[in-house]
């Protein structure tokens, strides 16, 4: 497996790049989240390669030249990636893979940018959010994502009455959620404001891959992934479409590293279970969920 680290000053974007020994004729931008990401970008960008796919792990904050959060992030810098890709990879075949908050990314990619083959969605929002500062408590009043230097449309939530990992009990959830599940689920109920902010998967002439879990803790990703699939269908999408949503599946979902190649990480799989209720709560479900994902993704891919 050959590896090649990429920044904002010299190719314009911040990524890791894991490609197979023997090169390879497709490739998948993953979008995760943060460079200081709990699981890195690469390791899935890795786990990609050892289905003989070249993956491409793109930072969206947190580097030298890019924003400290989760806020402004621009979508600018996916053109010299995709260029890259096509340009010194020769890579014909390009699909993207967005989970939690990279879906977002992920649909943008594909609809302004385009030539995505696939677009898989893993945990997804069916709009964007407002930007957070640093702190990650204050909200910036500005979109999370940006193109051309100009806002793409989002909407807002209040974490002003909760605490965002803070879990509470809800009379639309039959689990308990966390605060920020409770302040998005109350800010899709502004209709004109998710109407404006959608992100019209339609656009992206894209196969479509969707991945959530029914006891989402984190946010609503069941409720984005319906909203999506209706919106598909409303306008006749004429590309393949499939949804899989697991009974029991938490916000920590799709792909995983590599199980061999990172014990330690594996070791963690009980903290991360404190954090995420539904997980820890059916884990062994959920272990099976990730195997049932990569299998699904992987030939969602090569197909």
């Amino acid at each position: 497996m050959r590896h090649e680290d990429f920044n904002m000053k010299e190719h314009g974007f911040v990524g890791h790049l894991a490609e197979p020994d023997g090169g390879s004729d497709r490739a998948v931008i993953v979008i995760m989240g943060g460079e200081q990401s709990i699981l890195p970008g690469i390791k899935f960008a890795e786990r990609f390669a050892d289905y003989g796919i070249t993956g491409l792990a793109v930072s969206l904050f947190g580097a030298e030249g890019l924003p400290d959060a989760p806020n402004q992030v621009p979508l600018d810098m996916f053109i010299p990636t995709v260029e890259y890709l096509r340009g010194k990879k020769g890579i014909e075949h390009i699909s993207v893979y967005g989970q939690s908050m990279g879906s977002i990314f992920a649909v943008l990619v594909a609809k302004y940018i385009g030539g995505m083959e696939n677009l898989i969605l893993v945990s997804p929002t069916h709009v964007p959010f407002e930007g957070t500062t640093k702190d990650k408590k204050t909200m910036s009043g500005r979109s999370v994502a940006t193109f051309k230097a100009e806002d793409i449309p989002f909407v807002s939530a209040d974490f002003s009455k909760i605490k965002a990992l803070k879990y509470y009990k809800h009379e639309d959830a039959e689990y308990k959620v966390m605060g920020m599940w409770i302040a998005y689920h109350d800010a899709y109920k502004d209709k004109e404001k998710a109407e404006k902010a959608m992100l019209h998967v339609e656009k992206t002439g894209s196969r479509v891959l969707l991945i959530a879990g029914h006891e989402d803790e984190a946010w609503p990703a069941e409720y984005s992934v319906r909203e999506i699939e209706k919106n598909l269908k409303n306008v006749g999408y004429e590309k393949e479409v499939k949804v899989i949503v697991y009974p029991h599946g938490s916000h920590l979902n799709g792909l995983m590293p590599n199980k061999d190649r990172e014990k330690k990480l594996y070791r963690m799989i009980p903290l991360i279970g404190l954090m995420y209720k539904t997980f820890g709560k059916y884990r062994k479900e959920n272990l099976r969920y990730f195997e049932k994902s990569q299998k699904e993704i992987i030939d969602w891919i090569m197909r």
